[in-house]
């Protein structure tokens, strides 16, 4: 009962209203979906994340007895409600953007239709695994756009907020194109690659950090990477040299860098290095980084051959959240709006299309309902229908690859770390199907 993968983990809410569409036989179709209303200035874009997670959750849920025994506890559900739950399944059609997509405010990347009480119940959870995958998904792929070339390593798990979090940030850096992780499970659970050097405590354990420098490369001859600003940076850069020399078939593969002016020192230990005989040795930096400082080694011409992007891209520091919202869209074949100031929503199930100019570069996108075709590419796809998924998952190299082809597809001023604002239309049949759910409803 105690398990992430629970049906308990989600909010009372749900479950309060679950009771009341059992009592009133409620359990026609409902469409809800889930979207951005607006993009905080400091994202041009965002790019989708954690569909797998949510097909996943939905393929698994389920009430088991000692949760249903917990509900019947609290005193607050009736039994035959109760005894409903212990049959609920998912067995609903979900439609969705594949992971790596960029998109935009309004723009749906998730579509279920199912009976209302599945449909409203999974609302909690698939916020929680799309909103936080998308969060950092987002925040890596500026860091990629901003370093390109560069090697980019997610070293953020430790600060992450919790252990789910900092492994769904592992997956989620890589999705967008990080090189891999120093989060360990992220390998056997996701298949991304892992990437370790060394911390101060192991140089501050010996007398001698030339000692803890040659321990280490013996420990790990196929991945010495030393850190070497435990004491004097340049010092230790030069014992480095040293240690090279006095190495037996053991390559050096690189030095990292994680506090200081790491611009100076960069370019210092660069020249130690390379007047030692060590040009192929690597430079590697860490230490609170996220796209800003990327773009700024990046614009100075800072010899850093890679990065470890840490706690302000899990922690998505900039911009800790975004103003996403599943909604209900249709229920029992009508067209549903909520109207509240300031949360409007557009009605009825929904399909995005997006344009492209000549040279491929993306023009405008437009929202539209999912039978009006309109010219450019659908975005919307099925990947779940009767409770099932239509086809197997992609491996999340695919994923990533697909996000890597979309980049190449952003328009140049998406791809800079400045304020930019796409074109999003909303199609004229969608705005009249909402003028028309208002008059309904009032």
């Amino acid at each position: 009962m105690k398990s992430i993968d629970s049906a308990l983990l989600t909010d009372l809410y749900q479950l309060t209203m679950l009771q009341g569409y059992y009592e009133q036989g409620m359990d026609e179709t409902a469409v809800f979906e889930f979207f951005v209303r607006d993009l905080p200035p400091e994202r041009g874009f965002l790019l989708a994340a954690g569909l797998e997670q949510v097909l996943q959750y939905l393929e698994g849920l389920c009430f088991t007895r000692e949760e249903l025994d917990y509900l019947k506890e609290t005193g607050r559900f009736s039994d035959a409600f109760l005894d409903s739950l212990a049959a609920l399944r998912f067995t609903g059609d979900v439609h969705a953007m594949p992971e790596g997509t960029p998109f935009f405010a309004n723009e749906p990347i998730l579509r279920v239709v199912a009976p209302m009480p599945q449909a409203q119940l999974m609302e909690s959870r698939v916020i929680n695994l799309l909103h936080y995958q998308t969060l950092v998904a987002s925040k890596a792929a500026r860091c990629v756009l901003a370093a390109p070339g560069k090697l980019l390593v997610d070293f953020g798990m430790r600060r992450a907020h919790a252990g789910e979090a900092g492994l769904l940030a592992a997956r989620a850096s890589y999705l967008a194109g990080f090189d891999g992780s120093s989060t360990v499970l992220a390998a056997p659970a996701f298949g991304v690659p892992i990437y370790g050097t060394m911390a101060h405590s192991f140089v501050q354990a010996h007398d001698l950090e030339a000692a803890a420098f040659e321990h280490f490369a013996h420990a790990q001859p196929d991945n010495v990477v030393l850190l070497i600003d435990t004491y004097d940076t340049e010092a230790a850069a030069q014992k480095v040299v040293e240690l090279a020399a006095r190495l037996q078939g053991i390559n050096i593969k690189a030095v990292r860098l994680d506090s200081g002016d790491l611009f100076d020192h960069a370019r210092q230990v660069r020249a130690i290095l390379d007047a030692g005989g060590l040009r192929q040795t690597r430079l590697f930096c860490s230490g609170n980084l996220d796209e800003y400082q990327l773009q700024a080694f990046i614009k100075n011409d800072v010899p850093m051959d890679g990065f470890g992007v840490g706690t302000l891209m899990d922690t998505s520091a900039d911009v800790p959240y975004l103003d996403c919202a599943y909604k209900l869209q249709e229920y029992a074949g009508i067209a549903r709006r909520k109207h509240s100031e300031g949360k409007e929503t557009w009605p009825g199930r929904k399909q995005v299309y997006r344009r492209y100019a000549e040279d491929g570069v993306m023009s405008a996108d437009i929202v539209t309902l999912e039978d009006d075709v309109q010219e450019g590419r659908p975005l919307i796809r099925p990947v779940m229908r009767d409770g099932r998924r239509v086809q197997p998952p992609p491996a999340l190299s695919e994923s990533r690859d697909y996000a890597q082809r979309e980049f190449e597809s952003l328009p140049g001023e998406l791809k800079r770390l400045e304020e930019h604002r796409y074109r999003v239309e909303i199609a004229t049949v969608l705005k009249q199907l909402a003028h028309d759910v208002d008059l309904q409803q009032h």
